[in-house]
């Protein structure tokens, strides 16, 4: 992750392979595995109402001591849907990511720590995969209302 003389804030060079999707100005960055279902569970945000920041490819810049998610050009507004293709999905711009979900990594823990990663030098808030069906609603809530230390 490299910063560019003239730019107005740090980017990651080049985009991290991820998904993005944001509720009410604020986003979730979903990390992972190829095939870890990431795409998957985007969509299931998407259904209940979350909309796409990006898919597969997300740029993330910070700005001061948030980290902004957006999609590169080339897809923006598309979303992989595994055995059905490309759907599209309308876009809604860059948006400042709150929390970071690892897919990759499962929760064992019914009432997790506060983990943390850190993207261009910010520390964010990191869940696990908890393998729930309610996880994509606790990550909904999550981006409404917080989380309680």
């Amino acid at each position: 992750m490299t910063g560019r003389a003239g730019d107005s804030g740090t980017k990651a060079d080049p985009p991290v392979h991820a998904s993005c999707v944001a509720l009410e100005g604020r986003a979730v960055l979903i990390l992972g595995p190829s095939g870890s279902g990431k795409s998957s569970l985007a969509l299931e945000l998407l259904a209940r109402g979350a909309g796409l920041v990006a898919d597969d490819r997300v740029c993330l810049t910070r700005v001061g001591e948030q980290v902004i998610a957006d999609a590169p050009e080339t897809i923006a507004g598309q979303i992989e849907a595994r055995g059905v293709g490309i759907l599209k999905a309308a876009p809604v711009g860059p948006s400042p990511v709150v929390f970071c979900v690892d897919l990759g990594k499962v929760e064992n823990n019914r009432l997790p720590p506060q983990r943390s990663t850190i993207l261009l030098g910010v520390s964010l808030s990191l869940l696990h995969n908890t393998g729930t069906t309610a996880f994509a609603a606790a990550i909904l809530q999550y981006l409404r209302e917080g989380r309680y230390a």
